[in-house]
């Protein structure tokens, strides 16, 4: 993989930082939820954002 340069590095930097505030969001409204469904489209959907900031890390190192 090729180095990333500075204004690459601080827009994944962003990203990520989107990306935990989806996935703040994503837990506490599957806490939040009454309804099953909703429930579990919200535990996938924090699933998946998890997932995409795992992706998104592995780009820094």
């Amino acid at each position: 993989m090729s180095q990333l340069n500075q204004q690459e590095l601080q827009s994944l930097r962003h990203i990520i930082g989107s990306q935990d505030t989806a996935i703040q969001k994503m837990q506490t409204y599957s806490q939040q939820a009454q309804d099953p469904q909703v429930k579990s489209y919200f535990q996938t959907a924090l699933q998946d954002a998890q997932q995409t900031k795992q992706k998104l890390m592995s780009f820094l190192s």
